[in-house]
């Protein structure tokens, strides 16, 4: 419900801040003109009437808001005939409160902000009021029938104005004087009008729907096909985002998978603070340079500076190492593995784009120490290839999974492996997820060491220490902007089956006007019991049973959240013994027997699911191409491809294929490091590398210099 707090913090928005005065709860005019006696003010009392034109059955509801002054006399019938709209009369308790969010004491203009679309809705306005003058007071009740604003006229109109919403003006005195013309009275309604009627809803519902192409603007699509679908929600601190139940829902299935998998390694949760202080944030030269600019620091408590700035960690390898030394005292607590879920804070940043490049993210860092650099290498690649699961097995992505340059592996790490995405619209790879071997770099940096089990039984106390081999490996909700950026289309999210909030959404269609409060229960409880299966089968289920909205609009609204699979009952399908099932990543409809539900319901989602995937992997290997002369770099980088090539291994060499890839579309323009940059970086030596015309040592060369390939390395645009 909506509150008198609500309402004020809206005015105060508009720089308004009216006089507001609380007396007893009143329900008539009578009685709030006697609570406002002793008042000093001179003010108009109004009134807020809301009205409910008859609509067909499964049609949207269009509420009609009055807002008059108290003297007027409102013909509601008279009214309605205006709108062009039939049998006008008082909304409803449901309506009042399921729509505006207020009960019938306490409803007044202020509850328009309140409703989800307005469009549906018709405002009208007295005449009598906007003859006032401009600065004359009005009182209101503001979502509360015990306290009374006083706003002005212009406020007024400033306040529609805000929330986007045009009123009608209508002069209630010449309405009640006007006499219908007899036609009217004769023919209430044409067939063809009625057509039109019914067929407003629909555009309504189009409404709800993007307003842009994917290929077109892909950068304005992203934005609306999250925020439209109920995925994200932007935030008043930039680059910082509210994940809505949506997009929460991904993350808490990956996170399922991922933690049940690594708890049969032995790999056990745990939670560090977040904050870190600036003597252990140093300790490691080098990976802290490599975070430097992004980190986010704590200077002050209250209006007090702290003694020493605190940091908010970006990673937590050296807030947890410290401890490792402390906890680890001997080899056979070696491996020592634990894992934390968690958020983090990387700052410095131009372009913050959701779920990709964002200030604070949600994720998954594990930490783990080994006797042996073998014991190590095999971890490393056990995580990668359960990251590798969570995209093709949940989330439907293909990944290429390799190891990354010198240049580009984690700071102060012995080398890294990577899972790298591609976004095929935009022709970006995505780094999708990283496992680290850190080597004994940190466990020299904090003393992690352990007696040596092998060491001579006469060898010195310092010869028989060992330094620990760690891992690190992190994956985050970069995960699930990779897969809108995919699947999505210009319909909106394409969920894959495995990570939907909402598998199937059972709707209710083929109801008229004509159809019978019987068959109209008759339809609803058979979609209530479909959805009952289904969810007794263990499927994410809702029927969608609203009886306000027609078809066509519940299918724009569950569309554009990409539920997987639509299944439509109407009489006919009763008739049949059927369910009519409409996929969403196809739009393919077929038939699924009541008989066969449960069963035929899983085999379609695992179609989707399946086919999801092929689908991306298709696109992803047609976009790999392999490139042997650098004159072939550019032109093939600039078709959204990546490129397989012949390379040398040389940082000095990857500098440059980025600068000279670069100057072609940037021409010297500045270039933010972390922003998705024009030229091409190197993202990773995969591990199958090609076996036809493979590197031959010696021969050949590099695509981008005279030295010797060592190898094929995968370039490309990159996130």
């Amino acid at each position: 419900m909506a509150s008198c707090d609500a309402v004020l913090e809206a005015l105060s928005k508009l720089s308004i801040s009216p006089k507001t005065v609380s007396h007893n709860a009143v329900s008539d005019s009578k009685a709030w003109t006697e609570a406002l006696s002793n008042t000093n003010e001179q003010y108009q009392v109004t009134k807020t009437l809301i009205l409910k034109p008859k609509t067909a059955k499964t049609a949207a509801a269009t509420p009609v808001v009055v807002i008059a002054l108290e003297s007027t006399e409102t013909n509601a019938t008279a009214l309605g005939k205006k709108l062009s709209l039939k049998d006008c009369r008082f909304a409803n308790e449901d309506l009042l409160k399921g729509t505006f969010g207020v009960d019938k004491d306490s409803v007044s203009p202020f509850a328009l902000s309140n409703v989800e679309d307005l469009s549906l809705v018709h405002l009208v306005v007295d005449n009598a009021i906007l003859a006032l003058d401009a600065a004359t007071l009005l009182a209101f009740h503001p979502s509360a029938a015990d306290k009374t604003v006083f706003v002005t006229v212009d406020q007024l109109k400033s306040y529609f104005a805000s929330i986007n919403k045009e009123f009608i003006d209508v002069d209630f005195k010449a309405l009640a004087a006007a006499k219908p013309p007899a036609a009217d009275a004769k023919k209430p309604a044409k067939a063809p009008k009625a057509k039109k009627e019914a067929a407003a809803p629909s555009e309504e519902a189009n409404q709800m729907g993007l307003g842009c192409k994917k290929e077109e603007d892909f950068p304005k699509w992203y934005q609306q096909v999250l925020t439209k679908s109920e995925m994200l929600e932007y935030y008043d601190v930039s680059g910082c985002y509210i994940l809505r139940p949506l997009a929460y829902n991904v993350w808490k299935e990956i996170t399922n998978f991922f933690d049940g998998a690594i708890t049969e390694m032995g790999v056990e949760d745990t939670y560090f603070p977040m904050f870190v202080s600036n003597r252990v944030l140093e300790r490691e030269k080098d990976h802290i340079e490599g975070f430097a600019p992004e980190v986010a620091w704590v200077t002050k408590a209250g209006s007090s500076d702290l003694e020493e700035p605190i940091a908010i960690r970006p990673t937590s390898e050296t807030v947890m190492y410290p401890y490792f030394s402390k906890w680890i005292r001997s080899h056979r607590d070696l491996p020592f593995r634990i894992n934390q879920w968690c958020s983090v804070v990387r700052w410095e940043f131009k372009n913050p784009q959701p779920f990709l490049r964002t200030r604070e993210f949600l994720w998954q860092e594990g930490h783990t120490a080994h006797l042996t650099l073998e014991s190590a290498d095999v971890e490393v690649k056990q995580i990668l290839d359960l990251y590798e699961q969570v995209y093709t097995d949940l989330l439907a992505l293909p990944v290429v999974k390799g190891v990354k340059s010198e240049k580009e592996r984690f700071a102060g790490g012995y080398y890294t492996t990577t899972v790298e995405g591609f976004i095929p619209t935009t022709g970006r790879a995505i780094q999708g997820g990283t496992s680290h071997c850190l080597g004994q770099n940190f466990s020299k940096m904090f003393n992690i060491t352990v007696e040596d089990p092998s060491a001579p039984a006469n060898a010195t106390e310092e010869a028989k220490k060992l330094h620990v081999w760690q891992n690190s490996w992190g994956l985050s909700t970069r995960t699930i902007g990779v897969m809108v950026m995919t699947h999505g289309d210009d319909k909106g999210l394409v969920m894959p089956p495995r990570v939907a909030l909402i598998q199937t959404v059972i709707v209710p269609c083929g109801l008229t006007v004509k159809t019978t409060k019987a068959e109209s229960d008759k339809i609803f409880d058979a979609c209530q019991d479909v959805a009952n299966r289904l969810k007794k089968a263990g499927l994410k289920s809702k029927a969608d049973l609203r009886e306000n909205y027609t078809p066509g609009f519940k299918f724009n609204h569950w569309e554009i959240r990409g539920v997987p699979l639509r299944l439509e009952v109407g009489p006919k399908d009763l008739e049949k013994n059927q369910v009519t099932a409409v996929r969403r990543d196809t739009g393919a409809k077929f038939a699924v027997s009541l008989d066969n539900l449960e069963a035929g319901i899983k085999e379609a989602l695992d179609t989707i699911q399946r086919e999801m995937y092929e689908k991306a992997a298709k696109k992803m290997q047609e976009s790999i191409v392999r490139v042997s002369k650098w004159e072939d770099f550019v032109p093939t980088l600039n078709k959204k491809k990546l490129l397989l090539v012949p390379w040398c291994d040389r940082m000095e060499c990857e500098d440059d294929i980025k600068e000279r890839s670069a100057k072609v579309a940037n021409e010297g323009e500045e270039e933010d490091d972390r922003a998705p940059s024009m030229g091409a970086k190197s993202l990773c030596n995969p591990f199958n590398q090609p076996t036809e015309d493979p590197i031959v040592p010696g021969v050949t060369k590099c695509v981008a210099c005279e030295h010797d390939a060592k190898h094929f390395m995968l370039f490309g645009r990159s996130y």
